[in-house]
């Protein structure tokens, strides 16, 4: 993505590290003296920049990154697979991934021990989304339906566990293998009854295409006894031994960056768009508002704070990973996620 010269003094004379859609370098912030220079970071989202990644963008504009005493540069991988390889390899720092497929990840003989160190998502985003007026209103009715899957979705890898779960025969259910690009316009034509995807993506997709919201079934694997966590904040493991207090840094000003965008997500929205190329507020507003209400405020999060996870769920959660996926060695809670760079509960709890 170009960046035009204007936008780099503008990220200067702000003194922060703007996060972008396209790969940057870290900028530095110009300040005289004594000061130390600041550890330049690589941060990778695992798809271009929407609202999900609010907390970041309000971490950088409110200054908790440099505060912290860390230049931030972004970059966009091409899949959670990818912004893991990439941590795995060192060539970047931290990345947003789905922690599921971190969970896939791990199980492979050779894989580099990479951790999850903060969690953004409390309840995964998986959904099928389906239009009423095609007979769906509940799961059950998904029996004798077609189901559009977009090719590297990851919501179908919780599908089996989830109908299992709600005595759905996965046999009764067609399944066609779509491009992520024709998924909301083929539900959208009634070529498929319902589609997988994010909650808070192609339910807002298609609404935007002009499906009347009424029209539209949001069946949520959350509400369907789905106990899968979702984004998380990965980090290289010779960043966290070499430097373990930059990455403490960098979660506190993620958990800073999250209750700023649930205290002002108008705001937050704003700076996302102003950093996309051609996004919409409203549809990014939209989105957060659904993110903060579904995936992030949870009764447990409001219970236990950001960041963390219960292990006991999390155990169950990869259980119901094995409904699709056969591990090799199957890994435990402590083996995915590392809570030592997690700051005290009371330094955790949403304003």
């Amino acid at each position: 993505m170009h960046v035009s010269r204007t936008t780099v003094l503008r990220w200067i004379l702000a003194g922060t590290i703007g996060l972008s859609g396209g790969v940057w370098p870290a900028l530095t912030p110009l300040h005289a003296g004594d000061q130390p220079q600041p550890l330049t970071i690589q941060f990778t989202l695992d798809r271009p920049l929407d609202a999900a990644a609010a907390p970041f963008v309000m971490a950088s504009v409110g200054g908790l990154f440099s505060a912290e005493g860390l230049a931030v540069g972004t970059n966009v991988a091409t899949s959670s697979a990818d912004a893991i390889a990439r941590v795995a390899d060192g060539s970047s720092d931290f990345a947003l991934v789905d922690i599921n497929s971190l969970i896939r990840f791990r199980d492979k003989p050779d894989a580099a021990p990479v951790k999850a160190v903060f969690v953004l998502f409390n309840q995964a985003p998986y959904a099928i989304i389906a239009r009423k007026s095609r007979g769906i209103k509940a799961l059950a009715d998904m029996e004798g339906k077609s189901l559009g899957v977009a090719e590297g979705d990851l919501s179908i890898r919780l599908w089996p566990a989830v109908a299992k779960q709600n005595g759905i025969k996965l046999s009764s259910v067609k399944q066609n293998t779509i491009s992520a690009a024709v998924r909301e316009p083929m539900l959208s034509a009634g070529q498929v009854d319902a589609v997988t995807g994010f909650s808070y993506l192609s339910a807002i997709n298609l609404r935007d295409r002009g499906v009347p919201a009424d029209d539209l079934a949001v069946l949520r694997f959350a509400d369907y006894g789905c106990e899968a966590y979702g984004f998380a904040v990965i980090v290289s493991p010779h960043l966290a031994a070499a430097k373990p207090d930059a990455v403490k840094g960098f979660v506190r000003a993620a958990v800073g960056g999250t209750n700023l965008a649930v205290k002002d997500p108008a705001r937050a929205a704003s700076e996302v768009v102003s950093r996309m190329d051609g996004g919409s507020r409203d549809l990014e507003l939209e989105r957060l508002g659904a993110i903060i209400r579904d995936n992030i405020l949870t009764a447990e999060v409001k219970r236990n704070g950001l960041g963390g996870i219960e292990p006991e769920r999390f155990e169950r959660s990869i259980d119901q990973l094995a409904e699709d996926f056969k591990f090799q060695k199957r890994p435990n809670a402590a083996d995915i996620f590392d809570d030592q760079f997690l700051p005290p509960i009371d330094g955790r709890l949403v304003n």
